[in-house]
Formats: structure tokens, C-alpha cells, sequence
């Protein structure tokens, strides 16, 4: 009779582990499919610009987001270089406006070709700057023209992000 009875115990839990080995698979396969899907989705498109209401430049620069297929979130904010210090840009970083995509923190008027290489490449920084309002960015210019230099900024300090 014990033996029936360790048998039998022994039977439940080796069937009751099976079942829990294969609800743990087919959980996993569901995180995996997920992961994929997100990779394949790619970085965030929507981005959000903090700026001073009386900018133009702001609005022309969100519109050239918009034609590259990003959703814009425009905040007038007339305190917009205060939210920029405590982002941790830095002072001579500061542009006309400051945004937010995925995580990191784009100061000034930075072609999206760059903001896309950003959200892609996931460096270990907190954001990136274009100073001031040069005159071939976009936002000022129809679309960007000669060179501009735009910096990283973060734990590390300051550097050259991109010279093109």
C-alpha cells in the first residue's frame, strides 16, 4: 500500500512539474516575441519640446520633425533654460528649446538624423546640445546645411557628439 501511495505522490509532482516547465516555455517564448517585436519596432518617434511661445524657429523646427514622421508634443515654457540647466545641459550648450525623446534630452535645433542615431545607438549620455540658433540648422534654414557641430553631455562631461 505505501507503495502505491509514493508512487503516486511521486507521479503528481513529476506531472505537476512538466506542467509548470511548460507554462514557463511558452511564457518565455511570449517575452521573446515581445523583445522582437519591440527591436523591430525601433526607437520612439515621439518627442516633446519645451519651449518659449514667441519662437518661431521652434515652431518651424517641430513641423521639419513632423515632415520625418515624428509626433510632437509642443510645451510653452518661457522657463524652458531653467529645465534645461536642471536636465544638465550645459550653460553654453543651451539652445532655443529643449526636448525629450526616449530618454535623452536634445538642446537646440539638431537634425534628425542625428536625434535618430541617438535614440538608435543608445550611447551612455544624457542628452545632446546644438548651441545658440545657427543660421543653417533646421529651424532657422529649410533643411540643415554646411556643418554642425553638436555635443554630448552627461556624467562624463562634455564632448564632441557629431561634426557634420
Amino acid at each position: 500500500m505505501k507503495k502505491k501511495i509514493t508512487f503516486a505522490s511521486i507521479a503528481a509532482v513529476a506531472v505537476a512539474g512538466s506542467i509548470g516547465l511548460i507554462a514557463l516555455s511558452s511564457a518565455h517564448g511570449t517575452d521573446q516575441a515581445l523583445t522582437s517585436e519591440r527591436q523591430t519596432a525601433g526607437p520612439s518617434k515621439s518627442i516633446t519640446i519645451w519651449r518659449d511661445p514667441g519662437c518661431g524657429c521652434c515652431d518651424t523646427y517641430a513641423d521639419y520633425l513632423e515632415e520625418r514622421g515624428y509626433e510632437v508634443n509642443r510645451v510653452d515654457d518661457r522657463n524652458f533654460v531653467t529645465r534645461s540647466i536642471e536636465a544638465g545641459v550645459p550653460k553654453e550648450g543651451i539652445g532655443c528649446h529643449l526636448a525629450q525623446i526616449d530618454g535623452y534630452y536634445v538642446s537646440g535645433l539638431v537634425p534628425a538624423d542625428i536625434i535618430e542615431r541617438l535614440v538608435t545607438d543608445r550611447p551612455a549620455i544624457d542628452g545632446i546640445a546644438l548651441p545658440g540658433m545657427p543660421a543653417n540648422a533646421p529651424g532657422m534654414a529649410l533643411e540643415k546645411t554646411g556643418i554642425l557641430k553638436t555635443y554630448a553631455f552627461g556624467e562624463g562631461g562634455v564632448s564632441v557628439y557629431s561634426n557634420e
